[in-house]
């Protein structure tokens, strides 16, 4: 209409704006879903264990946290406690990690391996590592130094 403002001229095209304002690259995963990966402790052990080797089969994810939520060696993991984080780490974890790309699934070996988002999500995981259940972190941090030195 005659006298009525062109909603196109106050639209801004992402081809000519300054560098600042462009949207994020799609391969770039955004912080809510880094965070929401990382929300529960069991993510994060489960993201810990990809800065020790990058494939993990299930048996050996669950005895790993076990460990580490329990505070003792790996070699005491009972049965119990293994299986106990089985179901929920199957259920609920591995699939949430799989959902934001974090880490693939293989259903017919049984094991994780990093995926497109991992090393974004690792970086957020060191950076924040300190201030969220500082405990548990600190905890699984000193095992993972301890290993390799």
């Amino acid at each position: 209409m005659p006298g009525e403002p062109d909603p196109r001229e106050n639209a801004k095209s992402y081809t000519s704006a300054s560098p600042d304002e462009q949207p994020p690259p799609t391969d770039v995963l955004e912080i809510e879903p880094v965070y929401e990966a990382l929300g529960h402790p069991r993510r994060r052990y489960l993201c810990y264990t990809l800065l020790e080797d990058t494939e993990w089969s299930l048996t050996e994810l669950a005895r790993k946290v076990a460990a580490w939520e329990n505070e003792i060696p790996e070699d005491e993991v009972s049965d119990r406690q293994r299986e106990a984080l089985s179901v929920s780490r199957y259920h609920a974890h591995i699939p949430k990690l799989v959902d934001e790309g974090v880490i693939t699934f293989d259903d017919s070996t049984e094991t994780i391996m990093p995926a497109e988002h991992t090393e974004q999500v690792l970086t957020a995981l060191e950076g924040i590592g300190a201030s969220v259940d500082a405990n548990q972190e600190a905890h699984a941090r000193s095992e993972m130094h301890d290993e390799g030195d």
